[in-house]
Parts: C-alpha cells; sequence; structure tokens
C-alpha cells in the first residue's frame, strides 16, 4: 500500500514540476501574432472560398502583409475589400483579379443526392448538413458561395444559383469613385471662384 501512495506522491510531485516548466516555457517562448495580419483578415469576408488561390483568409492575409500576395486577389470582397486593404497598407490600389459576380448560393437537388458526404468535407463553413446515406441540404444563411462543393459531387446534384438578396443582407451601393471625384472637383472649381 505504502508503494501505491508513494508512487501516486510522486507522480503528483512530476505533473507539479512539469506544469510549472510549461507554464514558464510558455511566458519566455511566447509569440505575438503580426497585428497587421489581424487587422487585414478582419476586413476580409471569411468566406475560406480559396479563390485567391490561398486555403482560407488568414493565409491569404498572411501573405498580403509579408507583400508575397497582391491586395487585390479576394473575389468575394470585391473592390471594397480591395481599397480597404490598400489603404491598411498604404499602398496604390490595383485592378480587381476578378470581376465581382452575383453572390451565389450551394443548392442540392435532395432526390438525386446519394449520400456520399463529400460535398460536406469540401465545404470550408459547415454550410451542408446530412450524414452518410440520408438526403444532404444546405443551410442558405452560412453558405458562401465558394463552388468547393460542386466538383467532389459524384452525381452532380449540386447547382449554384443566385442569392435571394434579402432585406437584412441589402446595403447602399458604392458610389462611382469617378463620377465621386468629378463632382468634389467641381465643387471646388465652383468655391475657388466664388
Amino acid at each position: 500500500m505504502t508503494g501505491l501512495l508513494y508512487a501516486l506522491a510522486s507522480f503528483g510531485v512530476f505533473a507539479l514540476v512539469a506544469g510549472v516548466v510549461l507554464a514558464i516555457a510558455q511566458k519566455v517562448f511566447h509569440v505575438d501574432g503580426d497585428p497587421m495580419v489581424e487587422k487585414i483578415d478582419a476586413l476580409l469576408p471569411q468566406t475560406q472560398c480559396g479563390q485567391c488561390g490561398y486555403p482560407g483568409c488568414k493565409p491569404y492575409s498572411e501573405a498580403v502583409a509579408s507583400s508575397q500576395a497582391e491586395v487585390n486577389h479576394c473575389v468575394p470582397g470585391g473592390e471594397r475589400v480591395m481599397l480597404q486593404i490598400a489603404d491598411l497598407m498604404g499602398v496604390e490600389p490595383k485592378e480587381l483579379e476578378a470581376e465581382a459576380a452575383a453572390p451565389m448560393l450551394a443548392f442540392v437537388r435532395e432526390d438525386e443526392c446519394i449520400g456520399c458526404t463529400l460535398c460536406i468535407k469540401a465545404c470550408p463553413v459547415d454550410a451542408i448538413i446530412g450524414a452518410p446515406k440520408q438526403y444532404h441540404t444546405v443551410i442558405a444563411d452560412h453558405c458562401t458561395g465558394c463552388t468547393l462543393c460542386v466538383e467532389p459531387c459524384p452525381v452532380d446534384c449540386i447547382d449554384m444559383l443566385v442569392k435571394p438578396e434579402l432585406i437584412e443582407h441589402w446595403s447602399w451601393p458604392l458610389p462611382d469613385t469617378k463620377r465621386a471625384q468629378q463632382g468634389h472637383e467641381r465643387r471646388d472649381h465652383h468655391a475657388s471662384h466664388a
């Protein structure tokens, strides 16, 4: 019995020492994240769609912060996000790499779905629900329209539809920057002659 108590006490002391060593190591070797990466990542839409050539928004923000990628690769973010990132980085805005398209939404034709779960595994935002050998469906509020679920579907039962614009998601369109700039120039011209 004393051998068991001795073993338990030894294990307890070892766990305590290991905990103290790990706590000290965490303080000594702590590495702060790059604040620029965090700021860029906060501007991105978090669709994790991979259209920028990176596996998600965080890796793309790391590449932009380290000047390994341009500010114009985020297709879902479009011009608005590109201008915000360029302003944050203090660089010149670039032409968008791809035209912004209407927001899309995946739709599973349930009567054709075989329940293989390949689309679930491919979805980066967990917007598809279902079980093996059961119908699958898309949670519309979570779907980012990245199209990553379409390719793995062996029976081609996923369609990409234009996402209906709901009042909850509607916002005023951005003004035409050239037209707005010309308006400012006209006002400045009239003010200087007054």
